[in-house]
Order: C-alpha cells, then structure tokens, then sequence
C-alpha cells in the first residue's frame, strides 16, 4: 500500500532540527542572564553597601583660595568632591579619635546611627569673616548672652543665648586660653544624651593662609574639646601643602 498523498512521514523525526538550535540559543542565552543578573546583583550588593563611602586613598589635590590641600578619597565626604581641582568648599569625615578616613576597618563607626560620638565633620572654605568664633565672642556674642552664666563640661563655660538673637535653642560655651582668644563653640544640648547627634556642636577656626574650617561634633564628645580642636588644626595643617 503506497502512502496516502499529503499524510505524514511516518520516519520524519519528531523534533525539527531546527527546533533545537532555537532551544539551545534560548538556554545559552538565559544562561548569559542569569549569569550577568548574579554578577550585577553582587556589584550592586556592594555599591549599597558602600553608600557613597569609598575606601580609596588617593590623593586629590584640592585648591581653595590661596590655598592647596592634598586630601585622600575615604576622608572627602560626597562623591563629586573626590577629584583634582579648584572648588570653593571640600566637605570630610573623620573617625574620632584616630581622625581617619573610610575603610573596611572602619566602615561601623560610618554605618552605626547609634555612635554619633564616631565621628567628626569638617568644611573647609575660603574664609568671608575677619574673625574666627573665637575672635567673634567679645565683639558679637556677649551681647546676645541672657541669664547667669553656669559651669559647663572640662572647664567650660555654658552662656544662653537670647531668644531674639536669631540662635535659636543653641547655646554658646566658652573657655579662657591665655593671651589666645578664648576657646568657643556653639552647641544644641540634648535633654537627654540618648537624643544627641553627630552634629550638636559646631565651631570654626582659621587655617592656612584664607581658610576657614567649621567642624561639627557630637555634644557627648564636649569633655574632649581640647583634644577635638588640637586634633582638628593639626589634621589641617598636616594636609596642606607647603
């Protein structure tokens, strides 16, 4: 019996050849994806985690006014800033008390919400004002002092400030330094030292030849305010360039 015309091959095979090359280029394919989705998520794993931070060291050469700072990439605070040039302000953070930048070792005291006394803020600009906080303090702010002034933490001196001074709730402390202005830094005092921030206290001060640097800190970190400014000037002064 002949077969009928139009019926089906009975010896054709059941899977097209060209049926499996189209199969296997899809799994290839899915394969690749998988593989490159594997490899993304794990750079952005990493990316997250970094959250702006970098670990690198490398040298920016950062030209502010008259002046010239060599600053490492883990001590500059935002990503835009971490290159060569002229800018009119650097922003960093540094781990207290080793005054440190970013790093594997580091990275809690970076992440951790709840150590605000890890770290310390530094701008540096160009100064505008003849005169430091420190050499503002007789002509400007013991004008806007209210009430009896009360003792404060490590040989400070804590004076409100009035309501109308346009300070708000800061207060300023003060500490006589010899023939040297007195020291000074204006801070908002928690009412409880559960609620203090990285970023309670805040002073500026003169370096370099026009620089002017305000540092922020955490008001538990007050008792070291010695330590804090030495350690501010000469962190400065060791990243500038001669």
């Amino acid at each position: 019996m002949t077969a009928r015309q139009g019926a089906p091959d009975d010896h054709a095979p059941l899977i097209n050849p060209r049926f499996l090359y189209k199969l296997t280029a899809i799994a290839v394919v899915l394969a690749v994806l998988t593989a490159l989705i594997s490899l993304g998520g794990k750079w952005y794993g990493a990316t997250l985690s970094l959250a702006g931070h970098t670990t690198s060291t490398e040298i920016n050469d950062i030209f502010i006014g008259q002046d010239h700072l060599r600053l490492a990439s883990n001590t500059i605070r935002f990503e835009e800033q971490r290159q060569t040039g002229i800018v009119e302000r650097v922003d960093l953070y540094l781990t207290w008390p080793h005054m440190a930048g970013y790093s594997d070792e580091t990275r809690q005291l970076f992440d951790d919400v709840n150590r605000p006394d890890a770290l310390i803020f530094l701008q540096i600009s160009q100064s505008t004002m003849s005169r430091d906080m420190s050499g503002r303090v007789e002509p400007i702010y013991r004008h806007l002092f209210e009430g009896e002034a009360q003792p404060g933490p490590a040989g400070l001196t804590l004076h409100n400030m009035k309501q109308n001074s346009g300070y708000g709730e800061e207060m300023l402390l003060t500490a006589p330094r010899g023939a040297e202005a007195p020291f000074a830094v204006r801070c908002i005092i928690p009412t409880s030292p559960k609620d203090a921030t990285s970023a309670d206290c805040q002073r500026d001060i003169h370096i370099g030849k026009d620089l002017v640097v305000l540092y922020r800190f955490s008001s538990q970190l007050l008792p070291q305010w010695q330590a804090i400014d030495e350690a501010v000037v000469k962190f400065v002064n060791e990243h500038l360039a001669p």
